[in-house]
């Protein structure tokens, strides 16, 4: 334990960091998702989607290099799920357009391999019970002080919009 902190120290990194990590990861797992933090090397970009009952479901994208693995992955959000989505605005909501290259983020979905590597469904799932293919995700920005804020992709607004 005691290299481990030392290491920690000499990477800048604090005791906290392990630990705030070690709690999203575990709630990520205990929410069916995959968890990933690390920092934004591209992005936010706006994507167009599909309609459905007559609202866009159009995603913002981020690249992400993780700091689990060194991969870089492409971060999909569902615009629907974030905080101040308009289904009039057809742009990246502004609680998204904060997050900018060089931010550190945490995020909790599920991994894909399709079309390169990257992880979705990193928001709510409506207070279904989750499952591996549609975990209960989120996305936080992380503070300087290593601690994750809120979760930006959590508004059940748009829920009605996946029941049959």
């Amino acid at each position: 334990m005691q290299r481990l902190l030392l290491s920690m120290a000499l990477l800048g990194l604090g005791a906290n960091h392990l630990v705030l990590a070690a709690d999203d990861a575990a709630q990520c797992a205990a929410a069916a998702g995959t968890y990933r933090s690390g920092v934004i090397v591209k992005g936010p970009k706006f994507a167009h989607g599909q309609y459905r009952k007559g609202v866009e479901l159009s995603h913002t994208h981020l690249k992400m290099k993780a700091e689990q693995d060194g991969q870089v992955y492409d971060v999909a959000i569902d615009n629907v799920f974030a905080q101040g989505f308009n289904p009039e605005q057809h742009s990246i909501p502004a609680s998204l357009q904060q997050i900018q290259v060089n931010d550190r983020v945490a995020v909790c979905g599920q991994l894909y391999t399709h079309g390169g590597t990257g992880i979705h469904w990193v928001h709510t799932n409506c207070g279904k019970r989750p499952t591996p293919n549609k975990p209960d995700g989120w996305i936080k920005l992380v503070g300087a002080d290593g601690k994750a804020g809120a979760n930006i992709e959590d508004n059940g607004a748009y829920c009605s919009l996946f029941r049959n």
